[in-house]
């Protein structure tokens, strides 16, 4: 006999009369048609999803939109960082309004964070705005991109610096669908979760440290550890977001690693074969407390302990780590401190970092001397 699915865990974002609910559990895909009929009687669906995901995905829930009632139609794009494009945004937009969708239809986001970011993004601008509703299905995805309404896509110049602000609706985050990950895109994931725990709750990383091996574990030996880390980190940026949703203030606090990732990734010309971006963000973190720590602002033992804890997850803590990257071979310190300069906290010209006091004590520091940034990422690639 098949026991039915526990009732789902559900963290609330409080934003005034565009608040919306995460719910995180198993089966979830296969109950969407319900919930999503039940938030918006009478709407049709218009599903962007991946060539991948699809492959795992797309029949449960386009069965559950069925069974309700719903009516739908699927854009298919291209898997990986490549397809957050201006020709696939194009390609999206013009499917979406071939289908006929009005504006009181939903945009359902059903992938990792590339899919949720070029979804939303869709949403945000096609009539002047659609609701939308992200289906995460990786753990990157479920504990950070499809959380807070950041969407967009990626520019020549950089990552993420066409978008817009533009909540969904309801998020669903079916655990059953990390199974289906390989582990490299769930140790990216990963890279994430520990984020919450480093910017300021350092009981939760010590709670890592101890079950980082239940949280890989899945299946009926990690399901809880993995719901107790995903519902966590997701209640922390529901907090975050909650307080500053445009990111004037702490949120950027939730870009630790990332100014130091993106120019990794544009570097790298966001070849996921190379380079996925909780890769990026494992290495960006262990740089941003590697270089507090130079600065005299964070001890060496703290970011020596986040460093090793990555590594204990698969994860790369160095630039020499990328592959095809070693010194000599790879970009230097100036071309990585010129893609960071493209970063979107960089304010008037000033570039601004999230860097650590020690473990859990994260900060943004304004106006970061560029040369001290130099000369830190000369002395990491010197170190390979």
């Amino acid at each position: 006999m098949t026991l039915p699915a526990p009732e789902p865990t559900r963290i609330p974002v409080g934003l005034g009369d565009r608040s919306y609910d995460i719910l995180i559990g198993p089966g979830l895909v296969a109950g969407a048609g319900a919930r999503i009929a039940a938030l918006a009687p009478g709407a049709a669906c218009a599903v962007v999803t991946d060539r991948t995901v699809a492959r795992h995905h797309l029949p449960a829930l386009l069965a559950s939109l069925d069974a309700a009632g719903v009516r739908h139609a699927e854009v298919v794009v291209e898997p990986g960082e490549g397809s957050k494009s201006f020709a696939t945004y194009a390609d999206v937009c013009g499917a979406v309004l071939d289908g006929r969708f009005e504006r009181g239809d939903l945009v359902v986001a059903l992938g990792g964070g590339v899919v949720g970011d070029l979804a939303g993004f869709v949403a945000a601008t096609l009539k002047r705005g659609l609701r939308f509703v992200q289906i995460p299905t990786t753990l990157l995805a479920q504990v950070d991109s499809s959380v807070g309404g950041k969407t967009g896509i990626n520019a020549p110049q950089g990552k993420n610096l066409v978008g817009a602000f533009h909540q969904p609706a309801l998020v669903l985050a079916d655990t059953g669908c990390l199974d289906t990950l390989s582990q490299r895109e769930f140790r990216a994931g990963y890279a994430e979760v520990a984020k919450y725990g480093l910017i300021d709750d350092a009981p939760f990383f010590d709670w890592l440290d101890e079950n980082r091996d239940a949280v890989f574990a899945g299946g009926a030996n990690g399901a809880e550890a993995r719901r107790h880390a995903i519902a966590l980190s997701c209640r922390s940026k529901a907090a975050v977001v909650a307080r500053d949703e445009h990111e004037r203030g702490d949120r950027a606090l939730l870009n630790l690693g990332h100014t130091f990732g993106h120019a990794l990734e544009r570097l790298t010309a966001y070849d996921g074969a190379r380079l996925v971006h909780g890769e990026a963000v494992a290495i960006g973190i262990a740089l941003a407390f590697r270089f507090s720590a130079a600065q005299g602002i964070c001890p060496g033992g703290d970011a020596a302990r986040v460093a090793s804890h990555f590594r204990a997850a698969g994860l790369p803590t160095r630039i020499g780590d990328v592959p095809g990257w070693t010194e000599g071979s790879g970009p230097g310190a100036e071309a990585v401190l010129d893609a960071m300069m493209q970063d979107k906290k960089v304010t008037r010209g000033r570039l601004n970092l999230i860097l650590a006091r020690g473990i859990g004590r994260s900060f943004l520091a304004p106006d970061v001397a560029a040369a001290a940034v130099r000369d830190f990422l000369d002395g990491e690639m010197a170190k390979g």
